[in-house]
């Protein structure tokens, strides 16, 4: 069985690393019992038997939907994503929305000590910096950490977005971005497929792995899907127990686009919900697991933010327990569209 994990551990390895590279299969006779063991299929490293993965290769833009499970001390499993590109994505990430510059290198460090191996950051978070700092200190290959950033909204000119880029890049220290998206649709601003024409020669020029949109609606992609060269690789959205958003990553899976979920606890205001802590306290989880757990089940890219240890850590450790189909029934049906962000058809903000 072929396996398409990364695999870290805080207590093993080099900066507290154990690195699987490649893809593995794993030997039948063991199962998904603890005595499995891993062969390498590409010169890569054989794991040592208590790390069993139990997610298989997904389809493009999907994840299989078997359980994550974690096996061994303070050894987590992360699956990835693959974009329509080819290009692979942590499912997990750390957020660096609303941290101040002077406190992002430290929360940046702290996560990538926990294991999480994709930062998310943007332009007008004023923090692109301090993530290159801390990917740069951390100490591991560039390769290894998936970084995504986006457009100012200020800049959507299409020499505009070019010029934004490379500043990005700079302040990042980086020669490439993982994953380079439009912030915001602006619709009554300029014209964002002039701006995605930007994108796709950033694209081609190899220092982005994919581009992507985010807070597109159906109708934006639509549009822009018809006078694209080069489809969104992911559309980045609000996602909550009581913002769904079943249209939206509906019309992204129809069209190969990975949802990637913000503010995936509702900025909090989930956490106390009657059903999510009775799930909670059932399954000896907080509330915030059981939060991102739904996210992660129901396929979509998720990335948490803080700048408190404990809950960095807490929102890693998500991938030993599994949620019932009838506790994501009842999460999904907490549905208010209620949004805790801007609503995208109106918002056309640029300062």
């Amino acid at each position: 069985m072929l396996v398409h994990n990364i695999i870290t551990s805080r207590n093993g390895g080099a900066n507290g690393e154990f690195k699987v590279r490649g893809d593995c299969r794993l030997d039948e006779r063991s199962g998904a019992s603890s005595s499995g063991s891993w062969v390498p299929l590409d010169g890569g490293l054989t794991a040592p038997s208590t790390m069993v993965a139990a997610t298989a290769l997904p389809a493009a833009g999907r994840r299989d939907e078997q359980p994550t499970q974690t096996r061994g001390a303070d050894m987590t499993v992360v699956p990835r994503i693959t974009l329509n590109n080819g290009t692979e994505i942590p499912q997990l990430g750390f957020g660096v929305f609303q941290i101040e510059p002077e406190n992002t290198k430290k929360a940046t460090l702290a996560a990538l000590e926990v294991g999480y191996r994709h930062i998310d950051t943007a332009e007008m978070y004023g923090n692109e910096k301090e993530v290159g700092q801390a990917v740069s200190e951390f100490g591991v290959d560039r390769s290894d950490v998936f970084v995504t950033s986006k457009l100012n909204n200020a800049f959507h000119d299409h020499q505009d977005a070019l010029d934004a880029f490379d500043r990005s890049l700079d302040a990042l220290g980086f020669d490439y971005l993982d994953l380079f998206l439009i912030h915001w649709p602006l619709p009554e601003v300029g014209d964002f497929v002039d701006t995605w024409k930007a994108l796709e020669k950033i694209y081609r020029s190899g220092r982005a792995k994919a581009i992507g949109t985010s807070n597109f609606q159906p109708h934006h992609l639509r549009r822009l899907l018809s006078e694209a060269e080069v489809p969104p690789a992911a559309n980045q959205i609000e996602v909550h127990p009581y913002l769904t958003q079943d249209e939206v990553r509906s019309f992204d899976e129809a069209h190969g686009i990975a949802t990637e979920a913000w503010s995936p606890i509702a900025q909090g205001k989930v956490l106390d919900d009657p059903v999510i802590t009775r799930i909670a306290e059932r399954l000896g989880r907080s509330p915030a697991q059981v939060t991102l757990r739904w996210a992660i089940q129901r396929g979509d890219i998720v990335f948490p933010k803080s700048v408190t240890r404990a809950r960095i850590e807490e929102n890693f450790d998500i991938f030993d327990f599994e949620l019932s189909g009838s506790d994501m029934t009842s999460i999904s049906e907490l549905n208010r569209d209620e949004r805790t962000g801007p609503d995208p058809d109106k918002f056309n903000r640029v300062g």
